[in-house]
This record gives C-alpha cells, sequence and structure tokens, in this order.
C-alpha cells in the first residue's frame, strides 16, 4: 500500500467533510475529557478516603452532670471515675483499638472556643458543661460497629459517635458527581461515535466514483477503507490531544493556581501530576482505537467491498 496515496486520501476526507470533521474532534475531546476527569474524580475520592480515614477518630462522649438530667441515656447520673477507669480499660484490650486519648472538660471547653469562639452561644458556656470524651484510633475505620456496640447504653456513656460517618457522606456526595460526570461523558461518547459513523458514510458516498474504480482494477477491500479508517482516527487522535490539554491544563490551574493556594483547603490531600500523565497515554490510545473501530464498522455495513 502507497503511504503517499493513503495521506492524500485522508486529507482529501479531511477537507471534503471540514464541519463535520470539526463536529468530531470537539465531541470526541469532550467525551474524553469527561471520561479523564471522571478518573481523576475516582483517584481524587479514593486519596482523600486513604488520608482522612486515617484520621478518623471514634468518639465515645461520657455523661456530665448537664446530661443527667436531660439526657435519657445518661439516667443514671454523671459518669464516675470508676466507670472511666474501666471503659479506658476495656478499650485497651479491644484488639480493633490502636490508641485511646482522654479528653477531659477543660480541654474540650478550650478546643470548643477555638472554633466557635464568635459563637454567641461559646460565651454562655462553662466547662463544667462540656463532655468529657474518649478519641479512639481504630486499626481499621470500618471496625466502628464493634466499639459502638460494646459501649453503647453503658452506663455512664452518652453516646458513641463516628467520624467516618459524616465522612461517608461527603464521599457519597462525590462519588454521586463522578457517576453524573460518568453519565454525560457516555452520551457524549455516543454523540462522537454517531458524527463519525455519519461522517464516514458522507466521505464514502462523496468517493463512490473512486472506490468503484478501485474495485474493478482489483483493489483490497482493506485498501479501499484504510483512508477512511485513518481518516476518523486522525480526526479522533486530535480531539483525543485536545482532551488532553483539557486535562493538563485544568489541573494545573485549578489545583496547582487554585484550590491548593486556598488556606481554606489545606487539608485536603489533592492528586499529583503522576495521576494525570498516567491517564494521558489511555485517552490517546481511545481517541485512535474508537473512531477507527467505528469506521471500521460502518464501512463494512455502508461500503460493500
Amino acid at each position: 500500500m502507497r503511504a503517499q496515496f493513503v495521506l492524500s486520501e485522508i486529507g482529501v476526507g479531511l477537507r471534503r467533510n471540514l464541519t463535520m470533521t470539526f463536529a468530531v474532534i470537539v465531541s470526541v475531546a469532550l467525551s474524553l475529557a469527561l471520561f479523564g476527569g471522571s478518573l481523576l474524580m475516582s483517584d481524587q475520592v479514593n486519596t482523600m478516603k486513604g488520608y482522612w480515614y486515617d484520621k478518623v477518630n471514634v468518639s465515645i462522649f461520657l455523661c456530665n452532670k448537664s446530661d443527667a438530667e436531660s439526657d435519657p441515656n445518661c439516667a443514671k447520673g454523671a459518669v464516675t471515675g470508676e466507670q472511666k477507669e474501666q471503659i479506658l480499660t476495656d478499650l485497651k484490650k479491644m484488639s480493633v483499638v490502636d490508641t485511646v486519648t482522654h479528653e477531659s472538660q477543660d480541654r474540650a471547653y478550650k478546643h470548643y472556643k477555638e472554633q466557635f469562639g464568635d459563637s454567641p452561644l461559646a460565651s454562655s458556656l462553662t466547662p463544667d458543661q462540656m463532655q468529657e470524651s474518649y478519641r479512639i484510633k481504630l486499626k481499621d475505620p470500618e471496625k466502628y460497629q464493634v466499639i459502638a456496640t460494646a459501649f453503647n447504653g453503658r452506663d455512664g456513656v452518652q453516646s458513641v459517635q463516628d467520624q467516618k460517618g459524616i465522612l461517608d457522606n461527603l464521599f457519597g456526595l462525590l462519588n454521586g458527581m463522578n457517576w453524573a460526570a460518568r453519565a454525560v461523558m457516555a452520551l457524549m461518547l455516543v454523540v462522537a461515535l454517531m458524527l463519525i459513523v455519519n461522517t464516514v458514510r458522507v466521505s464514502a458516498f462523496s468517493r463512490r466514483r473512486e472506490t468503484g474504480i478501485m474495485r474493478l482494477v482489483g483493489a483490497s477491500g482493506f485498501y479501499i477503507q484504510a483512508p477512511f479508517i485513518m481518516e476518523a482516527a486522525v480526526a479522533g487522535l486530535i480531539g483525543g490531544g485536545v482532551a488532553c490539554a483539557f486535562l493538563v491544563i485544568a489541573r494545573y490551574f485549578i489545583i496547582d493556581h487554585g484550590l491548593a493556594l486556598s488556606e481554606k483547603l489545606n487539608l485536603i490531600n489533592f492528586i499529583g501530576w503522576d495521576a494525570v500523565l498516567t491517564k494521558l497515554p489511555l485517552i490517546l490510545a481511545t481517541s485512535l482505537l474508537m473512531p477507527a473501530l467505528a469506521a471500521f464498522f460502518a464501512l463494512r455495513k455502508y461500503l460493500k467491498v
């Protein structure tokens, strides 16, 4: 097969169907940018899970005098020194527990003032109204129920709270957004495939005389189909290149020069450049193979060779 002939036919096809080729490039670029974005979003969620789940605590809040008057869980009164010692001893015996930290009422009051000092409620609180607690770091954050089952309802315990539950709600929202992006991506991929098929059909119809002559002189089916397939592949590859550029630019401006510089988000562990760069070859390969296969099957149906 002469490479010069194939390249010339690709150029002819791209020029004849310039508007449709442009539409293919744009749709492929958008769909693959969403594809890469959804993959990066999954990586970001997993990175945040690994970072935050390693830091979450289970908190056992102990009854104080105020709770004894108002909370049914503390109907037997405020926690006693003996009960606190027994809770601590039982915690240290549990294999799922990594470390246990005691937070006194004074320390809880200090932390509250640091976080909510501007709140009108802060000025009316006193240290004795705060709850003592045990902050437990688990070896496996998924084992929260072991702690909850062992200490919920025990004398002196007001409640057992798992910070992981709060994070699960956040990660559930992020995963929902990720699936929404994937749904849009799938729709864009369908649109891109339909445009590719129509572009190939129009290109094949406009060159039906040339392909007829090639049939008569004994050209093979693949020799006739190759320019159309490569035409679609080139358009897709350009779209894939644009999608890669989108992802690189987005990573640079949104994270490096945006979110990562925000003081409010300095506790979030963002994905690195390695996560982005490892996705680029996959996007380029998809942008090349997807249009080529779509064109191949379209030609088998609409171009009898």
